[in-house]
């Protein structure tokens, strides 16, 4: 198994690809801590991995709340002893185009798409560091490459996380951490459900692949990024949308 004896910390772990991410890690043999805002959906996903032979602790966790982030990681250190691999998956929108978007539809994806992600890993790193080991994934999007229409504050953080990935690729990179990011494209989780039937068609138009992408496919490629096999791995941003930007 890839992910034997890890211990992996998912922040948005109760749904989506958040939730698929953990039950792959856990299929390949890391200790997952699953955080979501909502505990129900963390204990869910955390349960099915706990039903399925994997072991898994689930944790309410708000990514704009430093508290919360800090009682987790204390948990998991209790638990566990170490902290090899952060998923920053935890993510919302709230689309509107630049002339009608708020201050507060700006600043709340702000808060939770990117200083989200820098609470999260700055409650890690100093672990890491003392381990000379660990493993920084961060969630953007194919809207943080291209940008999108309505999506001003979306698209900002997309194209944040991935400057601190590069960043952090620089200055971990020699402490033996590695840290790389994921671009996303249309993808089946709840926040396309809610798309009417005609608009998905037209996105799965516009995939070369003529479909939507699975949860799983990206699960599948952060567990390769977290495992030894993506050991020369660093600063890598890779986009796994079916070819939707060909």
């Amino acid at each position: 198994m890839r992910l034997q004896d890890k211990v992996s910390i998912i922040t948005g772990g109760g749904q989506g690809i958040g939730r698929a991410t953990s039950v792959k890690f856990a299929h390949e043999g890391s200790r997952v801590a699953v955080c979501d805002i909502n505990l129900a959906p963390a204990q869910e996903t955390a349960d099915a991995i706990r039903a399925a032979g994997g072991e898994a602790l689930a944790f309410e966790v708000d990514v704009t709340d430093k508290g919360s982030i800090a009682r987790m990681v204390e948990a998991v250190m209790a638990a566990w002893g170490r902290i090899d691999t952060l998923v920053n998956n935890a993510g919302i929108v709230q689309d509107a185009r630049l002339a009608k978007m708020t201050d507060e539809q700006f600043e709340r994806v702000i808060d939770v798409n990117l200083k989200g992600v820098y609470n999260c890993t700055k409650a890690v790193v100093d672990i890491m560091l003392a381990q000379n080991s660990g493993c920084i994934l961060n969630a953007s999007s194919i809207v943080g490459l291209y940008g999108n229409f309505g999506q001003t504050n979306y698209a900002a953080t997309k194209f944040g996380v991935i400057g601190m990935v590069k960043t952090w690729a620089r200055e971990l990179g020699g402490k033996g951490i590695r840290a790389n990011a994921i671009c996303p494209g249309f993808i089946e989780t709840p926040i396309l459900a809610s798309m009417p039937e005609k608009v998905l068609n037209l996105i799965r138009d516009k995939v070369p692949m003529g479909r939507l992408g699975r949860p799983e496919e990206i699960a599948n490629t952060y567990a390769w990024l977290a495992s030894d096999e993506a050991s020369y791995i660093n600063g890598a941003v890779i986009e796994v949308s079916g070819g939707v930007t060909i």
